[in-house]
């Protein structure tokens, strides 16, 4: 599995990348929502893991950017963040096309099982 990471905060970043490394995952991280988008546009991923609350771009200018230039790829994003978000702001984000919305700090085990439904699905 191709997992693409976007997270700005490296500490993030680095314990993701020990989790997934562990189960043989083909992981790549970037701190950049702008290089992140590239990446999603021009690889093919299984799962991009995409936090919200990022500088200068955040996570929706990439999902906004993301819907013109490749859409079919929304549908592999999983959002983990922290920010609180309402019900309908939650709502919104799905009716992107998205998987699915995690919320911060997360477990190993949670991220790790969220992935396992994400293969299946």
């Amino acid at each position: 599995m191709k997992i693409l990471h976007v997270e700005d905060v490296p500490e993030i970043s680095q314990i993701f990348a020990d989790i997934l490394s562990t189960k043989n995952y083909d992981f790549e991280s970037v701190s950049d929502g702008r290089a992140g988008l590239e990446l999603a546009v021009y690889h093919d991923y299984d799962l991009i893991l995409l936090d919200i609350c990022m500088p200068k771009y955040s996570g929706v200018d990439f999902l906004l950017d993301l819907k013109h230039r490749r859409p079919t790829q929304l549908s592999k994003i999983v959002i983990v963040s922290a920010l609180e978000m309402s019900p309908l702001q939650e709502q919104e984000l799905l009716n992107l096309g998205i998987r699915s919305v995690l919320r911060k700090p997360i477990s190993v085990q949670a991220l790790l099982s969220q992935i396992q439904q994400e293969v299946v699905f």
